[in-house]
């Protein structure tokens, strides 16, 4: 069965009328919508990085901030959506900051939770530069939270993960968080 057939299954099931005009072609678009907010599943760490690691001999902390980001929860597959800050201490290499952004938006772009999001990017980073540390936060708001179950419209999540000297030393923790103000 395609994705667009079980979309009209979907709209059959509540009750929906799909020769309805506002429906028409409602199942293709919510399958082409839906196989685009999953596409970091086609996606691999080398595609999005794309060799953009450079020398460097800056040995002190790196940090992009706001990197906004969409995803999908995997329990109730409605939206999370907010901003990745990730910091890291370089050895001998840099990444280009545009693969920040692109790291973050494939792994966001899988059915996630917070939780793991956070720190599968922390690991990438550590992998992808060899840093000897990386620290994530991110900030969001679940429309899970939201619009279903307990209706909570100003509820925000913060995780972190921190890996390396982030993760061994309290003084780079502290400069990193210091550095990240709450998104929200």
């Amino acid at each position: 069965m395609s994705m667009q057939q079980s979309y009209e299954k979907i709209l059959e099931a509540v009750g929906e009328d799909l020769e309805r005009p506002g429906l028409k072609d409602t199942p293709i678009r919510a399958a082409r919508a839906f196989s685009y907010l999953t596409s970091g599943y086609a996606k691999s760490l080398e595609e999005v990085t794309n060799d953009a690691v450079f020398p460097s001999d800056n040995r002190e902390m790196v940090l992009v901030k706001n990197i906004e980001f969409y995803s999908l929860c995997e329990h109730h597959l409605l939206p999370f959506y907010g901003r990745v800050h990730i910091g890291y201490l370089p050895e001998g290499k840099v990444l280009g900051l545009s693969k920040f952004a692109r790291i973050t938006e494939m792994f966001a772009r899988r059915l996630q939770i917070q939780e793991n999001l956070t720190q599968e990017i922390a690991l990438a980073v550590e992998q992808v530069t060899g840093a000897r540390g990386v620290a994530v936060v991110i900030d969001s708001a679940h429309m899970c939270m939201m619009m279903r179950g307990v209706g909570k419209q100003n509820s925000t999540t913060r995780t972190v993960s921190f890996v390396g000297e982030f993760k061994a030393h309290t003084e780079a923790r502290r400069e990193f968080l210091s550095a990240v103000p709450e998104s929200y």
